[in-house]
């Protein structure tokens, strides 16, 4: 992965714009964090494999960054976003590590499941 680059997320956001999509959405502090400090609660969240399509996403921010997808009846909202690829054609992986190099968010959309 490599770091974001705005305008080339921004580009493959606008080529998926429309299409029915694959999202995998994960939040998560790690396990790791109670273990350091047990005063600190772990978080979570998983959603794979669920088909969306959005009517205009956008990436913005300075870094980290945050992406909006809005749907017909809301948004997908991702914040904390910190690296990117585009490993296939129509398949954008985007995820915010932290400076050990941990998943903290990951955003992924594809036209194939997960």
């Amino acid at each position: 992965m490599q770091p974001i680059q705005t305008n080339a997320v921004q580009q493959v956001l606008d080529q998926l714009k429309g299409f029915d999509l694959y999202i995998h959405l994960e939040i998560t502090n790690g396990a790791y964090t109670s273990h350091r400090d047990k005063s600190r609660l772990t978080v979570a969240n998983f959603l794979r494999n669920v088909v969306i399509r959005y009517t205009h996403g956008t990436i913005s921010g300075t870094g980290p960054y945050r992406v909006g997808l809005k749907l017909p009846n809301g948004w997908v909202f991702t914040e904390g976003l910190t690296h990117w690829e585009e490993n296939e054609p129509g398949r954008l992986v985007l995820a915010g590590l932290d400076s050990d190099g941990r998943l903290n968010v990951a955003l992924q959309l594809s036209p194939e499941p997960f």
